[in-house]
């Protein structure tokens, strides 16, 4: 959320390449890589029907969960953890956010995380300390209550450009190099940008270009497929506002 100017960790790189534009991945270099990876483009012609119940959507663990302001998670819990570029991630997002920015840093990209994993009592200082700064109906557009936020799994990161900061947690980060190629390839890592443009009523919150949300590649292509923007549309879950 745009609350993780709050960095959680320490010890990212920055990339000094000039960064490049969406059209990057049509590289052959670039493209070979991501299929020696396995993120080879959908195959059109697919007849067998997605499964939308292999995954539990109510599971803390489930990498299909969905918390949103009517659909809470339970304070006390904790994922299973893994360390990427010194943040606390969720052990399945881990690997795939590691290849994500590997790739994008080949691309002079240069992004650095900002914020993953954030424990209850943590999400309850930041969102107390908007509500200080903002007020509560504020802070309610762009930062979850605690025990609604996505970090809280683990499976959601905030990505920001040091090299060129100007948009960093703004709207305007969805113009840059790196906002365009994650809005084009963030699915091939089995990320979705959680809260596009348009959906504010449906998922309670402003924009993110910034924020992703690991969901695993077949889901993440699937929503892509469908044009689908958001989580509660494809499993038909209500969002929107806090009751």
């Amino acid at each position: 959320m745009a609350a993780a100017i709050v960095l959680l960790a320490t010890g990212c790189a920055s990339v000094g390449a000039a960064p490049v534009g969406e059209g990057a991945l049509s590289t052959p270099a670039a493209v070979a890589t991501l299929r020696s990876e396995g993120h080879e483009d959908p195959q059109p012609g697919t007849t067998q029907p997605f499964d939308r119940s292999a995954h539990s959507t109510t599971n803390p663990a489930s990498i299909w969960v969905v918390i949103n302001k009517t659909h809470p998670i339970d304070a006390a819990y904790r994922p299973a953890i893994s360390l990427v570029r010194g943040y606390q991630v969720a052990v399945p997002a881990a690997g795939p956010l590691t290849r994500l920015l590997a790739d994008s840093d080949g691309l002079g990209l240069g992004f650095k995380i900002a914020s993953a994993y954030r424990s209850y009592g943590y999400q309850a200082s930041v969102y107390g300390n908007i509500v200080a700064a903002s007020g509560q109906s504020a802070a309610d557009r762009v930062s979850a209550r605690p025990g609604h936020s996505e970090h809280q799994t683990g499976l959601a990161a905030d990505l920001v450009t040091p090299a060129s900061p100007g948009c960093d947690f703004e709207a305007c980060f969805a113009r840059t190099p790196g906002g365009r190629w994650l809005a084009r390839n963030a699915w091939r890592y089995g990320f979705v940008v959680r809260y596009q443009p348009g959906s504010t009523a449906v998922t309670g919150y402003s924009p993110e270009p910034w924020h992703l949300r690991y969901v695993g590649r077949p889901l993440a292509a699937e929503l892509r497929r469908t044009d689908t923007d958001t989580l509660e549309q494809f499993f038909a879950i209500n969002g929107g506002d806090y009751p």
